[in-house]
């Protein structure tokens, strides 16, 4: 019987797509494996997709040798990986804890509060000891005679003063300013939101201590905002001269962002944040009370976008941030704006409501099983252990009797036992946990860490994410040593590669001249129109301009001069005003001096490309070592196949 053409081609399709790719040392890569990560690369249709998927697939092997040597040389081992991979781990995870029905009554109940902004006044008094809530009966009654004086009628601020244990009270008497959702902790913004103006909530208890919100006002939320940022890390306890030594470093690097140099590659470059030194110093769009308030302060004093600011300093080290842009809050509650609260939803704690639904499911998934175990017994027994007693004769309860199993896992009463220890009492201090409460809470806490530590078995998707997590940070790691660091601080092989390619370093048709960036075209045509009056006052006059505008002044190619063309440039010009559309920024040029002739750059103006290309020549040499090291064999075949 003969099958069906569609049919056919499908089974066909299938069976390349399983088919080996290539191989290399003793892995191999199938057809399938390859496509994926071509397809993500390339998402829509693509023309002469033949040589695109070729050329794609020599990146894509040189990948694969690189990760492979870094986990044959251990990289996955080092502390610093695992840590870091580990970090990542616990992150990505979060997003396939959650029950999905949950997850969306949380989302829209967010959407509802990110269209206002809340300013808020607190009162805090925590428990002295901390999570041993020792002192608890005390601290409670210290915020009940605070609760009494504000139902009595004295002022907040009054209260706040004389009870709160904020740091900061002294100077804002509570004041916290303006939250909007995501601001606080989840429980926190659950009783502010519910306030009415001008009313204060009843004492709230948390892990910390007891608060008291008043809502002192409200307003339509201002939105969120995103920026780029170098961090220059100051590590804990670095002599003054370390700091000195560091924050030259932070100013040097913002001169060279002044003279126009690309803030992503600095940031890659230099930026000790390492998630978003691996994104070019994006960081997550972000709204009030996310970071460091000073941090913050000076994110939102940034009024243009592609504003950068000067260096300052937090408890991380030094920053140097860059406005990305400014969101307003989406108003309209349709999928893409529903979509952009759920990816903050699912990274703040309020998560823990779905995932408590998740956690029935997750029983189901395991297999879990609830062994019969007497509690009277086992509460005979849990005590005696306690309190340093031999146990009851006759008790069949003992440190070996199995409690439940979990996948393949078994928890045993001595298991409960050493959870009890830090666990057993209540965080009031009203005395220990009923043992069926205590029981309960080891369980979850066991199934989930259970389901946790063994998600990849459960979940092929998030299998795949980690493994191609874990590959770029080895990818990244090895790169750094063997390529990006010896390019950045080889200055004698630069200097020998800038010899050895002498020619290739030459000006072309050039000009001395200054650039000015300008921060929009209003402040651009305002500063041109008095720059033609008198050329020669160009720096005076741009002292009226404060830092709207900032300049970079050298020799550069006519074609790097915005609206500087080779036909028309001549000493004296002043070039047409260019805008980038990207920021609605404005540049424009003063031009000094014209060389007509092609001329020798020096190995300092070449550098920059020196360091690229040197680089690139390390990189080169190192794949074909790695090519000789671990043969690849490509199946050509199965390569046109898929490319159809």
């Amino acid at each position: 019987m003969k099958l069906p053409s569609l049919l056919l081609t499908l089974l066909i399709a299938t069976s390349l797509s399983a088919q080996t790719l290539f191989t290399y040392a003793d892995k191999s890569v199938s057809a399938n494996e390859y496509k994926k990560a071509f397809n993500k690369v390339y998402p829509a249709p693509v023309t002469d997709k033949s040589k695109k998927m070729r050329d794609y697939l020599d990146l894509y092997v040189n990948s694969k040798l690189k990760i492979h040597e870094a986990t044959l040389r251990g990289y996955d081992a080092m502390p610093g990986f695992v840590e870091e991979y580990t970090a990542l781990r616990n992150q990505v995870i979060e997003n396939y804890m959650n029950d999905t029905e949950s997850l969306n009554a949380l989302v829209n109940e967010a959407f509802a509060r990110s269209q206002k902004d809340i300013k808020v006044q607190h009162i805090f008094i925590p428990y002295s000891l901390g999570a041993n809530y020792s002192d608890s009966v005390v601290v409670k009654l210290k915020i009940q005679e605070a609760y009494m004086e504000l139902q009595s009628g004295k002022s907040f601020d009054a209260v706040a003063l004389k009870y709160s244990a904020d740091p900061s009270v002294a100077q804002n008497k509570g004041n916290l300013g303006y939250i909007t959702v995501f601001s606080l902790p989840y429980q926190f913004e659950n009783v502010i939101y519910k306030l009415s103006t001008g009313k204060f909530s009843a004492p709230f208890r948390s892990n910390s201590g007891y608060h008291i919100f008043k809502k002192l006002g409200e307003r339509k939320a201002v939105g969120r905002i995103k920026v780029s940022q170098i961090l220059i890390a100051v590590p804990p306890g670095s002599d003054s001269t370390a700091k000195k030594h560091l924050a030259a470093l932070a100013d040097s690097i913002y001169n060279r962002l002044q003279k126009g140099d690309d803030f992503g590659k600095l940031a890659a470059a230099f930026s000790n944040d390492v998630v978003s030194s691996a994104s070019n110093g994006s960081m997550p769009e972000f709204g009030l009370g996310t970071f460091d308030p000073s941090f913050e302060d000076v994110a939102f004093s940034l009024l243009k976008n592609g504003a950068i600011s000067k260096p300052f300093l937090t408890n991380h080290g030094y920053h140097i941030i860059k406005r990305t842009s400014l969101t307003a809050p989406k108003t309209v509650k349709n999928k893409k704006n529903l979509d952009i609260i759920r990816s903050l939803v699912e990274k703040d704690g309020r998560v823990n409501v779905a995932k408590d639904k998740q956690y029935n499911k997750i029983l189901a998934q395991t297999g879990f099983k609830q062994f019969n175990v007497d509690e009277a017994m086992l509460q005979m027994y849990l005590d005696s252990v306690m309190a340093s007693r031999p146990p009851s004769p006759g008790n069949p309860v003992n440190k070996s009797t199995a409690l439940f199993s979990v996948g393949v896992s078994t928890m045993i009463v001595n298991d409960l036992l050493t959870y009890s220890i830090p666990n057993r009492y209540k965080a009031d201090g009203s005395g220990p946990k009923p043992i069926n409460e205590l029981n309960e809470e080891f369980k979850r806490n066991a199934v989930m860490e259970y389901y946790r530590t063994n998600l990849e078995q459960y979940n092929e998707e998030f299998k795949l994410q980690m493994k191609e997590l874990k590959d770029g940070n080895l990818f990244f790691d090895i790169m750094m040593k063997e390529v990006w660091s010896k390019a950045q601080s080889d200055t004698a092989g630069q200097r020998a590669f800038y010899e050895q390619n002498k020619s290739k370093y030459k000006w072309n048709y050039s000009a001395d001249a200054v650039i000015f960036y300008c921060g929009d075209t209003t402040t651009a045509k305002s500063f041109r129109n008095s720059l033609v009056k008198d050329k020669t006052k160009w720096r005076s006059l741009l002292e009226n301009f404060s830092d709207r505008i900032t300049l970079d002044s050298s020799r550069f190619e006519i074609t790097k001069i915005p609206g500087a063309q080779k036909t028309t440039a001549k000493a004296g010009t002043i070039t047409n005003i260019v805008k980038n559309k990207d920021d609605n920024s404005a540049s424009f040029a003063l031009i000094f001096k014209i060389y007509a002739t092609p001329g020798q750059k020096t190995f300092g103006d070449a550098r920059g490309d020196v360091v690229s290309d040197f680089q690139d020549s390390i990189d080169k040499k190192w794949i074909a070592e790695l090519k000789k090291k671990y043969p690849v064999k490509v199946n050509e075949e199965v390569l046109k196949s898929i490319a159809k």
